[in-house]
């Protein structure tokens, strides 16, 4: 064999090495009732879940606990998922710009005790680009 062809081998292993043992980091989309069982069996793997913030009736966000001065990385809120369970999360990382305009919240994390702990939150937030929006602001202007 060539040195070419050795080499090629070697690199096409070390590629599927790394495909490997980044596919078992890879986390999976539960409700939080699968997030507590899976917690309760010892099981401390990342997951993600996806949900909507608890509101009232007017449309105020429900539960939300974030005061910069008292604690810059202490972030909490309340997330109902796809099942309508209601979970009280924990964020330790500041509040992510335009959190209170998402409309669906997807976070990455496990539960620890009664409570979710987040490590990663991605906002799904309205579209501000919408037909119906974009001729209202052009006609006000």
């Amino acid at each position: 064999m060539k040195r070419v062809h050795i080499v090629g081998i070697l690199v096409i292993a070390v590629a599927i090495m790394i495909i490997m043992s980044t596919a078992s980091d890879a986390s999976v989309y539960v409700p939080f009732s699968e997030a507590q069982a899976r917690a309760k069996e010892g099981d401390d793997t990342k997951v993600h879940v996806v949900g909507r913030l608890k509101k009232d009736a007017q449309g105020h966000i429900v539960g939300m606990k974030y005061d910069p001065v008292l604690d810059p990385n202490y972030f909490s809120f309340v997330l109902v998922d796809t099942n309508r369970v209601e979970q009280q999360v924990v964020y330790y990382s500041p509040k992510p710009q335009d959190f209170d305009r998402s409309e669906q919240v997807v976070i990455t994390g496990n539960m620890q005790g009664n409570t979710f702990v987040a490590d990663k939150i991605l906002l799904k937030c309205p579209s501000k680009y919408t037909e119906n929006e974009v001729k209202a602001e052009t006609a006000s202007l």
